[in-house]
């Protein structure tokens, strides 16, 4: 994580890095193309590379059915994306990043810029990307917002614009808005709080993301609702905050509070399966395999708010030609429906809500988007069976979820400082 071009080691600020620009977006559709790309098409791969979550098969097999040529996924951790994004970019064509991590792709020069005019439903995709707003209302900037890294000024310029321009960083992916994870059958109380991840109550039966950028997030927010610290902005925090925040974390860990610092996703669903932990960080997609199992499990609205997150689609800058076309086609393709149908189903949204709900049944529809009761059983994106008919989706609507988005996942400013602080924490 060292080795980032100087981002990290010069500690560039997220808002130093952000420029002016005001030029309003196109949203024109693609044309046909000649008819040597169609024949030449079925000869192009498209390497799709980033995290667990969201680089999933079922997504490739179906793309590579609708568009004639082949899309491939390769799943890597964080710092893996990171390392191949610096050291191997020709090794992936399509990056699956974090909105935080394009603040080490973007200044590497790893990703080219995206031509908005040919992202034909860009008009249709979800403002708290393309505006930094949702419900007509300004979102959290607390944190790295989707709005602030996802405009550049060029396609070989290499930074972030202050505002909307006619390129773009990433295309909006997947995003959501992450809790704690429970059991309601083991807590044996209401659950309410990020306070209570660290709360007596479930000393030796909680578990924290050993994640550094995810896992200090959860940590400051329960700290700061369990009035232990308080922080000038959570989503850059500075060396004495996460000074104090970390030897907190030390000093509940020596004391037997953690059962577990999980890097994975299967962890964190065996963990919480099992019963050995009854309250941890987790993914939307482990609280519905763990509920797949049988076991009863809920992703815990809190009164403080959501950590959100959202990824984007980078393009390589090493595309060109007939494989740059195909990389737009597979842009235009991931937001038109198929992807958010099927990610709903693991708890997630997309960045094209209408198509998304299109691609719903009714049923699904009104759980996963409209704060209704199912009328059917709920199943995950493999069919087992997550929710039974009348039960309401964990904290409600689409739009009461993301309305109470309080932070976002961040690469700090002090982020080497950070790492190297997560690195005691680890070993105490």
């Amino acid at each position: 994580m060292k080795k980032t071009g100087g981002l990290l080691n010069g500690r560039v600020s997220r808002r130093s890095v952000l420029k002016g620009g005001a030029a309003v977006a196109g949203a024109t559709a693609v044309t046909g193309f000649p008819m040597v790309w169609a024949q030449n098409l079925k000869d192009v791969t498209l390497m799709h590379t980033g995290m667990s979550y969201s680089t999933l098969p079922d997504i490739a097999r179906q793309a590579t059915q609708d568009l004639g040529f082949k899309v491939e996924m390769s799943v890597v951790d964080h710092p893996g994306l990171l390392n191949r994004l610096v050291q191997d970019p020709k090794s992936l064509d399509i990056a699956d990043l974090e909105i935080w991590q394009s603040k080490v792709a973007v200044p590497q020069g790893a990703l080219q810029g995206i031509e908005i005019a040919k992202i034909k439903n860009w008009g249709e995709l979800t403002p708290l990307y393309t505006e930094g707003k949702f419900g007509g209302k300004e979102a959290s900037r607390q944190g790295d917002s989707p709005f602030e890294y996802i405009y550049r000024e060029g396609m070989d310029t290499n930074g972030f614009a202050g505002g909307v321009t006619e390129w773009a960083n990433f295309c909006p992916g997947v995003y959501n808005a992450d809790t704690l994870g429970i059991r309601p059958d083991l807590v044996g109380r209401e659950i309410s709080s990020w306070a209570d991840l660290i709360s007596a109550d479930f000393k030796g039966k909680t578990a924290i993301q050993n994640i550094p950028t995810n896992g200090i997030m959860d940590a400051m927010m329960a700290c700061e609702s369990a009035g232990l610290l308080t922080y000038g902005d959570k989503g850059n925090p500075t060396q004495d905050e996460l000074t104090a925040t970390i030897a907190k974390l030390i000093e509940l860990k020596k004391d037997g509070h953690f059962r577990a610092l999980w890097s994975t996703f299967d962890e964190s669903v065996n963990l919480m399966a099992s019963g050995e932990v009854v309250i941890q960080s987790m993914w939307s997609p482990a609280v519905t395999a763990v509920k797949a199992q049988g076991v009863k499990c809920v992703y815990q609205p809190l009164k403080e708010g959501y950590r959100g997150w959202g990824n984007g689609l980078g393009m390589l800058a090493h595309l060109e030609g007939l494989k740059r076309d195909a990389a737009y086609e597979y842009l235009n393709w991931y937001n038109s429906g198929w992807v958010g149908g099927f990610i709903a189903k693991q708890g997630y949204y997309s960045s094209n809500p209408a198509t998304a709900m299109a691609a719903l049944s009714e049923n699904e529809r009104g759980f996963f988007y409209e704060g209704k009761a199912a009328t059917a059983d709920i199943t995950s994106p493999t069919g087992e069976k997550t929710n039974s008919a009348g039960e309401v989706r964990d904290g409600g609507s689409y739009e009461e979820r993301f309305s109470k988005v309080a932070v976002w996942n961040n690469l700090p400013d002090e982020a080497e400082f950070l790492y190297a602080k997560w690195n005691e924490f680890n070993a105490a």
